[in-house]
């Protein structure tokens, strides 16, 4: 590997793609873009990750492959409701052209799956496909970072697949480019539209910041790391649902906020008693949106601890412990708060005589 690589970055805009552009300051990075400019990358290259040869006629595709020395694949569908065509579009044939293009490079590919393809006990039942009015679907995003991995894998390019498990905000100031995954029911949360949580009080739920994500990929990259998987989660760090709600309860009242702290139920009880008396009922509205909210919420039900590699790889960070996760977690929940313009603005203080200070 030389020693000022050029990397070729797919997602740059996105949640893992951003928070690796400043961890590269030692690389030429080619950011391959779609619509969406790219602030920090030394250079800027229009694509189309499902098109042959990325859509760039012979000779740029040629030159684009003569330089690359590794390939570091963020982009991804990773919305729930964007349905199976569009997803494995792009999960699965994008990763297709990826690798097509580590061939002809002769570069390494360092592919950001998901640690949730490790979740082969959740049935596609489970997972939403046949709960009432949904249209959050987990198992397709599912499916296609599974067809992805096998896409890698049956290449033959060196090759290391990178499997984070949910990614939320910077770990110090909890700022994301885009609000996705945990942060909706985040969100419901904060809004308290959702009164019951259909998962044990005990199940994990891992995350990780995106910042630790990042350094963990710029690692890899720099100690020429050319396969295997790598683990990017909280493993036995990981909250309990529990302590999860108690955090975000507590964050949410330290920004002023009072949503009602919601009831955590096991999922079995919601077929047997919630849905029949209180869901059937709601405006379809309110129907599809608990929908949905079950289906992603059904990844964390029962939940196994997951592996990981983090403390275990050379040049990757430790793993975080839990007081750091928890430090995390309410920095990604006030950033939203904000950012959602949920937080009431505090009266300016008065000095004496009526004055207000400047």
């Amino acid at each position: 590997m030389p020693s000022h690589p050029t990397v070729l970055l797919t997602g740059a805009s996105g949640v893992v793609g951003s928070a690796l552009l400043p961890q590269l300051s030692d690389c030429h990075v080619i950011a391959l873009i779609h619509r969406t400019p790219v602030a920090g990358a030394d250079e800027q290259l229009a694509g189309d990750l499902t098109a042959p040869r990325l859509g760039l006629d012979p000779d740029a595709y040629r030159a684009l492959a003569a330089r690359v020395d590794v390939i570091v694949h963020c982009a991804a569908v990773t919305g729930f409701s964007n349905g199976p065509e569009a997803t494995h579009a792009l999960n699965e044939a994008g990763t297709r052209r990826m690798t097509e293009l580590a061939a002809d490079a002769g570069a390494v590919l360092h592919h950001v799956s998901t640690a949730f393809v490790d979740r082969n006990d959740l049935t596609r039942a489970q997972l939403g496909q046949d709960h009432g009015d949904a249209t959050a679907r987990p198992e397709d995003y599912l499916d296609s970072k599974r067809a992805g991995e096998d896409v890698v894998r049956s290449s033959g390019v060196p090759a290391v697949i990178i499997r984070p498990s949910v990614v939320i905000g910077d770990s110090v100031t909890g700022a994301i480019s885009a609000f996705q995954g945990m942060h909706g029911i985040l969100h419901g949360l904060l809004r308290g539209v959702l009164p019951l949580v259909p998962v044990p009080a005990e199940s994990p739920v891992d995350f990780v910041p995106q910042d630790l994500v990042a350094a963990t990929i710029a690692g890899l990259i720099r100690q020429g790391r050319r396969d295997g998987e790598v683990w990017v989660t909280a493993g036995n760090s990981a909250l309990s649902t529990e302590r999860v709600m108690q955090v975000v309860g507590d964050t949410a009242e330290e920004l002023g906020l009072d949503p009602v702290r919601p009831r955590m139920v096991g999922p079995e009880m919601i077929d047997r008693l919630i849905r029949p008396v209180f869901i059937a009922n709601l405006h379809p509205r309110a129907r599809r949106r608990f929908d949905d909210m079950l289906a992603m919420t059904a990844l964390f039900a029962h939940g196994h601890v997951f592996p990981t590699g983090l403390g275990r790889e050379p040049g990757v960070p430790a793993a975080p412990r839990p007081e750091e996760l928890e430090a995390a977690l309410r920095a990604s929940v006030a950033y939203m708060a904000h950012a959602k313009g949920m937080v009431r603005r505090l009266p300016e203080p008065v000095l004496a005589g009526g004055q207000v200070p400047a």
